[in-house]
């Protein structure tokens, strides 16, 4: 590690997570008694030596990496390849950032471990860059390890009474470089114009509603009459599905404001008329329009539009 070889230290860091992967594929795969193609996903520290940081957290040396390793059939690793790409980039859309700002970017140099390559491109305020890496790494690694350490890494198929190396499909994504995409893509300003003609303008984190790390925020109109207590029992309830903020300090337009700049996709407001008929009105953060329902229906009302696996069943 240096930025001249005169001054560089010899430092021994991995560069992916995958290996400790490779090492115990198949301690994984007899005690989980998995048939293949299966696949192995890790999160863990990764380096690399990067010479001049830069870009923000977009390049770092030490940075958080997901890598998952799909053990595959020789001869099937193309398809699995095409299937990993499409799939992967089906996740990065349905998180609703626009389908133009994704793109892949095919190899044309492949690394001496693979037979194809690509990248997840996202287009950032500095461009066009990768936040994914989807390999066919066929079957180096566990050849590799299996020549070196002297131990057989071979995988015995039932079905063909044949014993074979697996052949390796990899998909490895940047935390922070997705981390970063996330907020560069959801950060917004917006003009808005009062009915009186005069002009506001406001700061609002457009996540997704199931990355957003606060669900909902609870206000009762005003401090007074009950409201803040009937506002504490709505509050009570829904905390222990999602993560909720109260909130009774300011003018309700204040409070979405600052709701609004932390990604908040959901406000709850409790005023008079809730006193009188158990109804609510719920606020959207991106379009501003309210809607009053019953207190009864607001679990599943929010559950349905915040729960990550009404996301994950898109793919």
């Amino acid at each position: 590690m240096g930025s001249t070889s005169e001054s560089a230290n010899k430092i021994y860091l991995r560069p992916e997570t995958a290996q400790g992967i490779f090492v115990n594929y198949l301690n994984v795969q007899k005690s989980g008694r998995m048939k293949i193609p299966f696949g192995i996903a890790q999160i863990g520290k990764a380096f690399r030596n990067e010479i001049v940081a830069r870009q923000f957290i977009f390049r770092m040396r030490e940075f958080e990496q997901m890598e998952m390793q799909f053990f595959v059939p020789p001869g099937t690793e193309l398809e699995w390849f095409e299937h990993w790409k499409q799939h992967r980039m089906k996740w990065h859309r349905t998180l609703g950032f626009g389908d133009d700002n994704y793109r892949f970017h095919d190899h044309d140099k492949l690394a001496h471990y693979a037979n194809a390559a690509t990248d997840i491109e996202f287009k950032f305020p500095f461009g066009f860059k990768e936040v994914e890496g989807i390999h066919s790494r066929t079957d180096f690694d566990l050849e590799s390890h299996q020549e070196y350490s002297g131990k057989k890494l071979q995988y015995f198929d039932p079905e063909t009474n044949k014993n074979y190396v697996p052949y390796v499909v990899e998909t490895s994504i940047g935390v922070d470089r997705m981390f970063l995409q996330i907020i560069s893509a959801a950060y917004t300003e917006e003009t808005l114009t009062k009915e009186d003609g005069s002009t506001d303008s406001r700061v609002v984190m457009k996540l997704p509603p199931a990355l957003a790390p606060v669900k909902l925020a609870v206000f009762p109109l005003t401090k007074k009459d009950g409201l803040p207590d009937k506002a504490r029992t709505i509050m009570n309830e829904l905390k222990f599905d999602f993560n909720c903020q109260y909130e009774e300090k300011d003018s309700i337009g204040k409070r979405y404001r600052r709701q609004d700049a932390i990604g908040t996709p959901y406000c709850i407001t409790v005023d008079h008329q809730t006193l009188e008929d158990d109804t609510v009105t719920i606020r959207h953060r991106d379009s501003m329009e309210q809607e009053r329902v019953e207190i009864s229906s607001l679990l599943q009302i929010i559950k349905e539009k915040v729960d990550m696996s009404n996301l994950l069943r898109q793919l």
